[in-house]
């Protein structure tokens, strides 16, 4: 139970942390969505993380798809939804908050 609740603790906080920082940006410099794309990708840094997180992205929906169809999880379609809107952050770790119990009766 105690992990459980820290991944859904996670998963909060892999919510407001982005957002946090996305707010900023559109309080700052409005809905500009071309420099968001030209500071995303702006220098070969900034550039290394967001295609790291593409593919980690392409990578969690294939583990996460295949587990949700190992144990039949119901739910698992609202890490979709967070992968979309929030990111990895959060859809995550609460891939791993609702699959807990799926392992926990498997024991």
């Amino acid at each position: 139970m105690m992990r459980r609740n820290t991944y859904l603790l996670l998963a909060v906080i892999g919510l407001i942390l982005p957002y946090y920082f996305l707010i900023s940006f559109f309080t700052a410099h409005g809905i500009d969505a071309r420099l968001f794309l030209k500071q995303l990708f702006g220098t070969p840094g900034a550039t290394f993380f967001a295609v790291d997180l593409l593919l980690s992205c392409v990578v969690f929906l294939i583990y996460s798809g295949r587990e949700t169809k190992r144990y039949s999880m119901k739910h698992a379609w609202l890490c979709v939804v967070a992968l979309c809107t929030v990111g990895l952050s959060c859809a995550l770790p609460l891939f791993l908050y609702l699959r807990e119990p799926y392992l926990t009766a498997r024991r």
